[in-house]
């Protein structure tokens, strides 16, 4: 059952040079327990999409100029500023990129964490505490009835972004967003962010976009990948075939530069050749076609909508490259072009 339904969402910044087209006619689905990979390059429009569906997108510069974001029934685009905040922090949650300027550096956790208690399910200071200890206590903060007393600053990396996954799972929200929450920690407490999230996810049944730059940890967490490029959703696909069957030139190059440990130590790695175009003057064409290897003279003519071309999988792509054939063409084409 869908639970968060986007259609044609089309995000701007207005700017002193120009409009900066961010996000182009995103459409997707989130249903309910489910895990959604959100992947692409910096700048491909992962962030902006989420902060536009949950009216943090500051305003000036960007404006959400089209589209509706359907969550139980109501148009989360369309409400008012009061409207939403009951819904964020509630039933929608966020976790951000770094926590330690998520997290205000002046306030205890104790003050951060019980003042959505309080606001959104009307408990007691002390309700609101206990609730909190309960809540460290179940993301691994040790001694957590003491260290709820604590800055951020006395914290660690790793615990911040735990204590952040804490607050975000305070009032046992309906879907989590979590943008890039391991990016800056080492890939030992990465390991255990994910592992704690899926945990939780299977406990409270809650749905999850998870935005990242790296395909190799979502196979570990997402149920569907949606790959972003320019603003665009460029392929969309259960995890498996998605890894195994990719029908978008982009994605196979996202997948050509994952190191790989079943090849030998020295085979080199085949990063996606060229740079993402500028989006104060957008393509008329496929936004790829200058980096892509399959490319044809339709591609810089016509933006390939994204169609099925499968159970479940969707991809934007004139040419629609796929499966390990096409893997090694790509490897040859790439070869060639350095």
């Amino acid at each position: 059952m869908a639970l968060l339904t986007v259609r044609n969402l089309n995000t701007q910044f207005h700017t002193a040079a120009g409009s900066v087209s961010a996000v182009n006619g995103v459409s997707f689905q989130v249903d309910s327990g489910e895990t959604v990979g959100i992947v692409g390059e910096s700048g491909s429009g992962k962030s902006v999409t989420v902060l536009s569906l949950t009216q943090l997108l500051p305003n000036p510069p960007g404006e959400v100029s089209a589209g509706e974001a359907i969550f139980d029934q109501r148009d989360l685009l369309k409400l008012s500023d009061n409207e939403m905040r009951k819904i964020r922090g509630n039933r929608i949650a966020m976790i951000f990129q770094d926590p330690m300027t998520s997290l205000n550096p002046v306030l205890t956790i104790e003050r951060q964490m019980t003042e959505a208690l309080q606001l959104h399910l009307k408990m007691t200071a002390k309700e609101a505490r206990d609730r909190a200890i309960d809540l460290l206590d179940r993301v691994g903060i040790p001694s957590a009835a003491q260290r709820i007393k604590n800055h951020p600053h006395q914290f660690s990396g790793g615990m911040r972004q735990r204590v952040m996954i804490a607050m975000g799972l305070a009032c046992d929200p309906q879907l989590l967003i979590a943008d890039e929450p391991t990016t800056a920690l080492d890939v030992t407490i990465q390991a255990q962010i994910v592992e704690l999230v899926k945990e939780l996810r299977q406990k409270n049944n809650m749905a999850i976009i998870w935005i990242t730059h790296d395909l190799s940890l979502l196979a570990g967490i997402a149920d569907r990948i949606l790959v972003m490029y320019a603003g665009q959703i460029v392929e969309s696909a259960p995890l498996h075939p998605l890894y195994e069957n990719p029908r978008h030139p982009y994605t196979l190059g996202l997948l050509q530069s994952l190191p790989r440990l079943d090849e030998a130590r020295r085979t080199r790695l085949n990063p996606v050749k060229g740079l993402p175009p500028d989006l104060l003057n957008y393509p008329t064409g496929c936004p790829f076609a200058p980096r892509c290897p399959f490319v044809i003279e339709q591609c810089y003519e016509e933006d390939p909508p994204l169609e099925s071309v499968g159970d479940g999988h969707q991809a934007a792509c004139w040419v629609q490259p796929r499966g390990d054939e096409v893997l090694a063409e790509f490897r040859q084409a790439e070869n060639s072009n350095r």
